[in-house]
């Protein structure tokens, strides 16, 4: 499946796979200047992740800060560890899910009210995309959004989550599997939808 990322600032559209980005050394990441780098060089891509999680960009724009900020309190530590960018994957997707519990209490307020307008110019297939994984279960839009968007391995993501190998294959084959008929309900998308019976990667 292929999904399209964008970066904050950036142009829309434009695809950037996580993984073609190498760790650096620890030695390259000291101080504020190894920061820096690891701040330009992972924001977008975890922001993107946090977006196909909560379906609202300005939010997980503002979640994925706190993760960084969080990260370089701790930075003399965290920038020793072998994958610091986990660390404030993990952290921003804690925050999301919070915030997600607590929209459960507001929708129920909000639900009588009329939805907000989609934001003028997005891509549709990109808007079905972000819809139809919001209304998957959370473990499987969890596994399928570390999969597909941020393009980690089966192994990596059941040690990440905590759980079997064989649980997260078991996630990613229904949330893929409801993913494919809503977003064939909506219509044929032009791009991400092709690939949703793709091969998982182990």
């Amino acid at each position: 499946m292929t999904v399209q990322e964008d970066e904050p600032g950036g142009d829309a559209g434009r695809q950037r796979p996580l993984r073609a980005v190498l760790p650096e050394p620890a030695s390259a990441l000291d101080g504020r200047a190894g920061f820096d780098r690891f701040y330009q060089t992972w924001y977008g891509r975890v922001c993107a992740q946090v977006h196909a999680y909560l379906n609202d960009r300005a939010e997980a724009e503002d979640l994925v800060q706190e993760a960084f900020l969080r990260a370089w309190q701790r930075w003399s530590d965290i920038h020793r560890y072998d994958d610091p960018v986990a660390w404030v994957r993990r952290v921003a997707w804690n925050l999301a899910t919070s915030r997600l519990r607590r929209l459960v209490v507001a929708g129920r307020v909000l639900r009588k009210q009329a939805p907000p307008a989609v934001t003028p110019g997005a891509d549709p297939d990109h808007v079905a995309l972000v819809a139809a994984l919001r209304r998957l279960p959370e473990r499987q839009r969890r596994v399928i959004v570390l999969h597909h968007i941020a393009d980690l391995p089966v192994v990596e993501i059941a040690a990440e989550l905590g759980v079997p190998k064989g649980t997260v294959v078991s996630w990613l084959h229904r949330g893929r599997a409801q993913l494919a008929a809503q977003l064939s309900e909506a219509g044929p998308p032009r791009t991400a939808a092709n690939g949703s019976g793709e091969a998982v990667q182990s």
